[in-house]
């Protein structure tokens, strides 16, 4: 099949297979906002793990959201096929694949798809029927860009790289309610701090750097501190709020994806290691400071006119491990709570 079939009359059904993590799937937003734009009839559907599916559920360009049960009827080494199956069924005609994992091209071929789109990474080129080469360069771009890189290859044309994220009504009020319950007033400023972060201790700033920083800011700006964070940063939290002189409302674990999103749509400012939580309050908009160390600030940046990064460059930053080799965090040392300070009271 060429690329020269991929028109609008042709696709009536299109799948769109999301990425597995929040940050990442934060940065597709363009993408899919492109993809709406470019098929405005067709009905689309968003295929994603259980834990993403928040990122989309307000989303005006998707149709429906297809979860990929990963711990349930998806789960196990038939779980693919079963999904695969699952699929067949829904006869899409075109399928274009964010996710780079070579069982996403798989799924799609065994669900019988008959456009298939996406990178040739991953060994995957024979399960596409339009694959888009991944050059170095492509790489070395911002993730938003990346993968509108995947459409341009077949002739979609992008429109900006603006991310895109709608939190929904519900949640809205979630948070005003959860700020009330914690004793937060409604005219006061509201500071987040996310200590944490996925993929090893190396993204992540020092926890007691993080209360200090929660205090100061807390003087200076006459702010509410919120701590956020996943059910699995419960032990961080509570110990950071335990650290701080200041009273501290600790929410880790104890929001969902949904409500958080919304929490950090109310704050003033989100201070952030380089994580999923760190996309989302670009995608709202919400002014944010992000402290860099082992990772890209090049490509895995907040994309966002109201963000600023503090990080200081040595030799072996960005390495891109999950943990410091040479055992120190050397990067993250020279990251000062006053550098992130001064660039929060800058900011406001």
């Amino acid at each position: 099949m060429s690329r020269d079939s991929l028109k609008l009359r042709d696709v009536k059904r299109l799948l769109i297979r999301s990425t597995n993590w929040i940050g990442d799937a934060v940065m597709t937003t363009p993408a899919v906002r492109t993809i709406r734009h470019h098929f405005p009839d067709a009905s689309i559907s968003l295929l994603a793990k259980p834990w993403v599916t928040p990122v989309f559920a307000h989303s005006p360009h998707v149709d429906e959201i297809i979860v990929y049960e990963a711990n349930g009827r998806h789960r196990g080494a038939m779980g693919p096929v079963r999904l695969a199956r699952d699929l067949r069924r829904r006869g899409f005609d075109a399928a274009i694949l964010l996710q780079n994992a070579i069982e996403a091209a798989l799924i799609a071929f065994l669900a019988g798809i008959p456009m298939r789109i996406g990178f040739d990474t991953d060994a995957r080129r024979l399960l596409l029927t339009h694959p888009v080469r991944c050059t170095k360069a492509i790489k070395a771009i911002h993730q938003t860009g990346y993968y509108l890189k995947i459409l341009e290859g077949v002739g979609i044309q992008s429109l900006d790289q603006t991310l895109e994220l709608s939190v929904g009504d519900t949640n809205r009020q979630r948070a005003k309610e959860v700020l009330a319950e914690q004793g937060v007033s409604p005219g006061r400023r509201v500071i987040g701090l996310n200590p944490s972060a996925t993929y090893g201790p190396a993204k992540q700033w020092f926890p007691e750097r993080y209360a200090a920083l929660g205090d100061r800011l807390s003087r200076t700006l006459d702010a509410s501190i919120v701590i956020f964070g996943g059910p699995s940063d419960r032990d961080l939290g509570r110990h950071i709020a335990g650290l701080m002189k200041s009273p501290a409302v600790d929410l880790s674990g104890r929001t969902s994806l949904g409500e958080a999103m919304a929490l950090i749509e109310r704050c003033d400012a989100f201070v952030t290691n380089d994580s999923g939580l760190m996309h989302v309050a670009a995608a709202v908009n919400t002014p944010l400071v992000a402290v860099f160390g082992s990772t890209n600030s090049t490509t895995t940046s907040p994309f966002s006119p109201t963000s600023r990064i503090v990080r200081v460059p040595i030799a072996c930053s960005p390495c891109m491990k999950p943990v410091c080799p040479l055992g120190h965090m050397n990067c993250m040392r020279q990251v000062s709570v006053e550098m992130v300070a001064e660039a929060v009271e800058g900011m406001l």
